[in-house]
């Protein structure tokens, strides 16, 4: 069928707007049917029904606010170096799991609570508004106080208490989180950073073979890695510990050692400094025997391990740390102590 057999007033306007109330003809596709019939809730005629979906908002409200104490609590209560197996992920920190966990919670159940009560209990009716032009009269921006009157009136804030007291209870809660996470940047670290994994009497361990280290297995310009004994990669704080005790041996001629304590320090002129650039903490792996140095690869500081350690170029602020060793009775090279002062970049308590 053509346009010109369809009658004039049931065709389409110019700019392709139907009429308003239009009735759909037979060949118009381009007739408002309308707004379909509304259909009620159990909620809108069932009372009892709207009592349930009101407890069951307040009950998702409620558990928010425990979670929210939960968090609190957690922060409180567990300790920042403890660890908890969680499968599949594995080993992770408690305080953060549990942190992430009853955080999630208490904004998930605001959410799921806001959500369960605008489906069944805030009105559902539809409501027609025709487009206006951009610049709202003074009938219009009437209108939409009016609206927003009538829909507070809809939500039934005024009428179910129980739902509004456990709202605002459950808001009112959850920004402490935040709170009790900027007291954390409060906490000075102690002396975290002036001790390592390494102490009196502990072996050194080749960190590629795991088995302690003999003065003889160390060659004159060699360079070897140890890590304290007893530690283990599958450890589960193993990154933590070794990001500090990380170790690199290297066996000098005695009369080419400069510094006399680097020369107490050491055995058979095997000397052991901290693996860990003073810069910004990476791990130093670059020996030249000829000089004595080893060179960061991050950024190319240099460090003299016949002189203490000392910053010969780049950016690193001061020497390498030494550990002190020596030779148990068993002729295995063991620590006398820790590093005398931090390990890595430096920080303001330095001295």
């Amino acid at each position: 069928m053509s346009s010109q057999d369809i009658p004039e007033e049931t065709l389409p306007s110019k700019q392709g707007e139907a009429h308003e109330g239009a009735v759909a003809v037979a060949g118009d596709p381009f007739a408002d049917p309308g707004l379909p019939p509304h259909e009620h809730r159990i909620q809108d005629i069932d009372e009892r029904a709207a009592k349930r979906s009101e407890r069951a908002v307040a009950f998702m409200f409620t558990l928010s606010m425990l979670a929210t104490i939960g968090f609190i609590a957690a922060y409180l209560a567990i300790p920042v170096d403890k660890n908890i197996y969680v499968f599949p992920i594995g080993h992770v920190s408690a305080m953060n799991f549990t942190l992430g966990l009853t955080l999630g919670v208490a904004l998930f159940l605001i959410g799921a609570g806001a959500v369960h009560w605008a489906r069944t209990l805030m009105s559902d009716v539809e409501h027609i508004d025709e487009r206006h032009p951009i610049e709202a009269p003074s009938e219009v921006r009437a209108k939409v106080i009016a609206d927003f009157h009538q829909g507070a009136a809809e939500s039934a804030m005024g009428r179910r208490k129980l739902i509004r007291n456990s709202m605002f209870g459950a808001l009112s809660l959850l920004p402490l989180s935040g709170v009790f996470l900027l007291g954390g940047l409060s906490k000075a670290p102690g002396t975290k950073l002036r001790h390592t994994a390494w102490g009196k009497g502990k072996r050194l361990v080749n960190q590629n073979t795991n088995q302690p280290l003999r003065p003889e297995d160390i060659q004159v310009g060699s360079l070897t890695f140890a890590m304290p004994e007893g530690m283990k990669e599958e450890d589960h704080d193993f990154q933590n510990q070794i990001a500090k005790a990380a170790l690199m041996l290297v066996r000098l001629r005695p009369e080419n050692i400069k510094d006399k304590k680097e020369l107490d320090w050491s055995v058979d002129g095997i000397v052991a400094f901290s693996k860990i650039c003073t810069h910004v903490g990476c791990p130093i792996n670059l020996y030249e025997q000829q000089t004595h140095h080893v060179l960061c690869p991050c950024h190319q500081s240099t460090f003299d391990l016949s002189d203490g350690g000392r910053v010969v170029f780049g950016p690193a602020g001061h020497a390498l740390p030494q550990l002190r060793i020596k030779v148990n009775d068993k002729g295995y090279l063991e620590a006398m102590g820790d590093f005398q002062e931090p390990v890595g970049p430096a920080f303001w308590e330095r001295g």
